[in-house]
């Protein structure tokens, strides 16, 4: 099972998870699942179709946003925040380790809790963001980052 960590009450992230896993996450009492990791990103991760199927089989919502972790855009963390608002709760956001579904969450926060809070819930989910404090702050201040 794959390393599944939370960030609130009802947001979970984790690492890549396995088609075989799903039937966990369900019996967990996930509703739904966001993937944002492309496909053939690392050889061998197993394909968003083969999870989907589990997921829907299960009955569980599955969507899926891969998201470039080295480029992640205003336009993902907002895309991030309306999977996230309409997605039945509790769910579980995955990518290669966790760190990219942390850090669209922390962003998709920013103006909406303090920068310190956002950090250290990643934090307390082992996810160092002080390197985007800066990004959180601007985007909190309605620039573009």
């Amino acid at each position: 099972m794959a390393d599944i960590r939370k960030l609130t009450d009802d947001l979970y992230v984790a690492a890549q998870i396995e088609p075989a896993d799903v039937a966990e996450l369900d019996e967990y009492a996930f509703r739904s699942v966001l993937c944002n990791r492309p496909d053939n990103e690392q050889q061998g991760q197993p394909d968003y179709a083969d999870i989907q199927r589990q997921a829907e089989a299960l009955g569980m919502e599955i969507e899926w946003q891969p998201v470039d972790g080295a480029q992640i855009s205003d336009a993902d963390v907002d895309a991030f925040a309306e999977h996230t608002q309409n997605l039945p709760r509790p769910m579980l956001a995955y990518c290669r380790s966790g760190t990219r579904c942390t850090v669209l969450w922390a962003l998709s926060q920013a103006g909406k809790r303090d920068t310190a809070e956002i950090v250290q819930i990643a934090a307390a989910a082992g996810y160092n963001l002080e390197g985007l404090v800066e990004r959180i702050n601007a985007r909190a201040a309605g620039k573009q980052a």
